[in-house]
């Protein structure tokens, strides 16, 4: 791993968001958000965070949808060595980003606050904004939402994505995929891991039944499984149509077996949790999506 310890630290920027320490940094004549992993809920370990930011954002441009550029790393605090993962910053070069709460609070006939996460009123916010082509916008969300849905990613929220706006130009386009940390069971250390492995009922339920969507219908979150194959959203098929076919385990396997730092028991249940995902998930899904294509009056 890279040692970004004696990087040069930035003080004229700063980094919003919950989920652990973010320090700006340059290196190579760029600047890095180097982010560090915040500890479990009960604050007895780190989480694998940073394993989960590069391996997700990775994966999401493997499958053709723009992510950050990421690199896992280390740095020294005080006498202990942090995993970290440095994040290539795209607001430079006058980008400003523009989450999607934001631009939510702007239509103000939506019934919804910014922070609602509520699947109607995203979609009716995705073809009332005026910042960005609203097919564009919503090609984005769903892509993100099945890619989502792949890596088990429990927080894709309104404050997570969103575009960015050129402050010479005015010109606004779609802002990488960003924030991937709460993927790919995060929390879960070699112990879990191992437990899930050996356990085909308890690894199910990491695929059947949780994590969930942020996203929320008469407000419950949304179920990947139970949504992706009963929906009739045609935006939704869509998008399952363009993502599926593009998903080459074998090649994610062998990025997986190139991460520098993960444990054997890591690289072993990733690979296999993607593959329940992909099996159990969205190929049902995906087939599912097939019929409606043949067959439009099935409810799309």
């Amino acid at each position: 791993m890279i040692d970004f310890t004696g990087c040069k630290l930035l003080y004229n920027k700063a980094y919003s968001g919950a989920n652990g320490k973010k320090v700006p940094i340059e290196y190579e004549g760029q600047i890095y958000m180097l982010k560090f992993a915040s500890r479990t809920k009960d604050m007895t370990a780190y989480t694998n965070s940073c394993y989960s930011e590069h391996i997700g954002s990775s994966i999401f441009n493997m499958l053709g949808v723009n992510a950050q550029k990421t690199i896992l790393g280390t740095y020294l605090v005080g006498d202990k060595t942090k995993v970290v993962c440095a994040c290539l910053d795209f607001t430079v070069d006058n980008n400003r980003l523009y989450d999607f709460c934001a631009i939510k609070n702007t239509v103000i006939e939506s019934t919804h606050s910014g922070t609602s996460t509520d699947l109607e009123d995203v979609m009716y916010t995705i073809k009332n904004q005026n910042f960005i082509d609203p097919v564009l916008l919503s090609n984005r969300f769903w892509d993100m939402f099945i890619v989502d849905a792949f890596l088990g990613n429990f927080d894709r929220h309104n404050g997570n994505w969103g575009f960015l706006v050129d402050g010479e130009t005015g010109q606004t386009t779609v802002a990488p995929v960003f924030d991937c940390g709460s993927c790919l069971l995060s929390q879960a250390d070699d112990n879990i891991m191992a437990q899930l492995l050996d356990n085909e009922d308890e690894l199910n339920a990491r695929i059947f039944t949780f994590p969930t969507s942020a996203i929320r219908q008469d407000g419950q979150k949304l179920n990947y499984y139970d949504f992706l194959t009963s929906t009739d959203i045609k935006e939704c098929h869509d998008a399952l149509q363009r993502i599926v076919p593009r998903i080459d385990l074998e090649k994610i396997n062998d990025f997986i077996d190139k991460v520098d730092g993960i444990t054997p028991i890591q690289n072993k249940f990733y690979k296999q949790y993607l593959e329940a995902r992909y099996d159990k998930i969205l190929l049902p899904a995906y087939e599912i999506s097939l019929m409606y294509e043949r067959d439009p009056s099935l409810g799309r």
